[in-house]
């Protein structure tokens, strides 16, 4: 009896404890939690390598070894956002957050264009010098905060949701560019996991609550197998082990690389910001702090510096994973490092990797789509706590009649010089910029000015 409810007890502390920042469930907790992390984000993750190891032309060996990097890389660098490397007692790269890092979608349009004209070695060169940029935007912080309020995170996080919901719905339907693209056996599969996921969530409890993204993907991955959705050849071709080494390629310098990827670790850094805040208020119901916020983005930096020496391209912190906090409220650090853990060991065990990566899209996007939902969801609830007062519905007026009208029409800025172009040739960077530019020339002090002066004349 005495052991029943010693077991019962250590069980309750594991459940509350998921929800704590510090702490450490018992491995039966932890590892499904974690790994629903690494479910949501593990084709995501792959996805870029594979799409830009085509365009440079690799072949299936050097394949295999930048996804292996990937996987590692991700792995470790999502530690470093948990478990921080200190520097000083106001400075730390890692944010100390359950932020889950992955690579990177935002560098996959410039870094197709450069490999397929200088080759993988350029990338990666120009991948590590940029990411500089990134460096220093962690450092100087303190001095550049004051230009991303809520209300310019907000929006940037708004913005970020909306283009998740449009990957989310692509996976939904099978994939981007697949032929069964939107067919009934896709979009059924992917309904029937939705299903799942929702079921538990309104109806679960404990454990079963917080692993219903988990129980819904491989719910959906034993349908899929059985309806002839998952490609076992991918599995079957793996190796069983392999070692992640680094500088498999000969780096390649070009300045004109170097700036185009500099241009987009600001917008990397914008994501990170985004995603941190998005993270502490769903978690934890209050805004990042500035010694968070820079350490994530530290971090971020890192990440992407060691994955161009590890033959992969740069990591960001994904949003996926800061909806699954948001969705299920488990913010617990230990939870996420048996995730990335499990990441790093993938790294060396391309069979396992293989298996991960062979789950169909429409089964990830039946788990996931929502969990983009909660994205925008933030961004509206951190709008919403900075205020509609006639000053922030200006503000927000011209950031996403800008950020996000002119982003969706590239034939409208297509004349415009190419410093302009490149502000609205994405959709994040436009918002932000949009936004920065917009509460600068309405700063909040007047509008705090005339309505003391209003009062002052109604006394």
């Amino acid at each position: 009896m005495n052991h029943s409810q010693n077991s019962k007890t250590k069980r309750q502390k594991d459940r509350e404890m998921v929800y704590q920042l510090e702490g450490r469930p018992g491995l039966s907790t932890a590892v499904p939690l974690g790994l629903q992390h690494v479910l949501a984000m593990f084709t995501s993750n792959l996805a870029p390598i594979l799409i830009i190891a085509s365009v440079c032309g690799l072949s299936g060996a050097d394949t295999v070894i930048m996804v292996q990097c990937a996987m590692f890389v991700s792995g470790l660098t999502t530690f470093v956002q948990l478990y921080p490397i200190k520097l000083g007692k106001n400075r730390q790269i890692g944010a100390n957050l359950p932020i889950v890092m992955g690579t990177s979608f935002a560098f996959v349009p410039t870094a197709s264009a450069i490999g397929a004209a200088s080759g993988i070695g350029a990338v990666l060169g120009g991948c590590l010098a940029g990411s500089m940029i990134e460096v220093l935007m962690g450092f100087f912080y303190k001095y550049i905060r004051r230009f991303f309020p809520p209300l310019v995170v907000g929006c940037t996080l708004v913005t970020i949701g909306v283009n998740l919901l449009d990957v989310g719905v692509d996976y939904f339907a099978g994939g981007s560019g697949a032929e069964d693209y939107g067919s009934i056996q896709n979009l059924s599969v992917a309904f029937f996991v939705l299903l799942i996921v929702v079921l538990l969530q309104r109806f679960g409890k404990g454990l079963l609550k917080n692993s219903a993204i988990l129980v819904g993907l491989v719910a959906g991955y034993v349908l899929a197998y059985f309806l002839g959705m998952v490609d076992t050849s991918v599995i079957a071709d793996a190796a069983w082990f392999g070692i992640p080494l680094p500088m498999q390629f000969k780096l390649e310098f070009h300045l004109s690389a170097i700036l185009s990827f500099a241009a987009l670790f600001v917008t990397s850094g914008l994501e990170t910001i985004g995603n941190t805040s998005g993270i502490t208020i769903a978690g934890f119901d209050r805004e990042a702090t500035e010694k968070e916020t820079s350490g994530a983005i530290l971090g971020d930096a890192l990440g992407s510096t060691t994955a161009a020496v590890f033959n992969a391209l740069p990591n960001t912190a994904f949003g996926q994973n800061a909806g699954i906090v948001a969705m299920t409220k488990v913010v617990n650090k230990w939870c996420i490092a048996t995730g990335a853990f499990i990441l790093m060991i993938s790294g060396f065990f391309p069979k396992l990797g293989a298996i991960f990566s062979a789950i169909p899209n429409a089964v990830l996007g039946g788990a996931i789509i929502t969990v983009f939902g909660m994205i925008l969801i933030n961004g509206i609830k951190m709008i919403a706590k900075a205020g509609f007062s006639e000053r922030n519905i200006l503000v927000m007026g011209l950031t996403f009649a800008f950020g996000l009208g002119m982003t969706s029409h590239p034939d409208a800025v297509a004349q415009l010089p190419s410093a302009l172009r490149f502000i609205f040739s994405d959709s994040v960077t436009g918002t932000c910029i949009v936004a920065i530019v917009a509460n600068f020339l309405f700063p909040m002090k007047d509008e705090e000015d005339i309505k003391k002066a209003k009062e002052a004349m109604l006394d």
